[in-house]
């Protein structure tokens, strides 16, 4: 599992949000802009997205300024990812309580369960890594970004 198996070519690099459910949203709307999720099904994938973090604060680990929300709906046709950077950081619950900055939703169906936590692994493991973290916080724009996840993707 790669970023390039799972990422779509949208990448937010100055998230507006300032809330955790302010980054669902604007998340969840980009892939729909996008044409990559059905506009009619905005609303629940919202809620099964607040449902997951109900459950527990996606941001991962601490001083990793990183959470990968994530939920299964039966309107995702395969697993999608969508990454998105906030310079300023949001509110998160995260373990240290510090603000996080990078976030990757990941969306798929419940036929997807394997390859939807080999992506969760796959994204975990490249973001504790505080080097790629500070490369990827610390970009230009979207296309430093995409260059940065093709690299992790290449091994370096």
């Amino acid at each position: 599992m790669q970023f390039r198996d799972f990422l779509v070519p949208a990448i937010l690099d100055d998230l507006a949000a300032r809330t955790r459910n302010e980054v669902l949203a604007e998340m969840t709307d980009a892939l729909v802009q996008n044409q990559i999720l059905p506009s009619d099904s905005r609303e629940s994938v919202l809620a099964a997205l607040r449902d997951r973090e109900r459950l527990a604060s996606t941001a991962i680990g601490k001083s990793t300024r990183f959470a990968i929300p994530h939920a299964k709906h039966p309107s995702v046709r395969k697993l999608t990812g969508l990454f998105a950077r906030s310079r300023e950081g949001v509110p998160y619950d995260s373990p240290d309580g510090e603000p996080v900055h990078l976030f990757m939703l990941l969306l798929s169906n419940h036929h997807c369960a394997d390859k939807h936590l080999d992506a969760l692994a796959y994204a975990i493991k490249q973001f504790r890594d505080p080097e790629f973290r500070n490369f990827v916080l610390n970009a230009r724009g979207r296309e430093q970004i995409a260059q940065l996840l093709d690299d992790a993707d290449q091994g370096g």
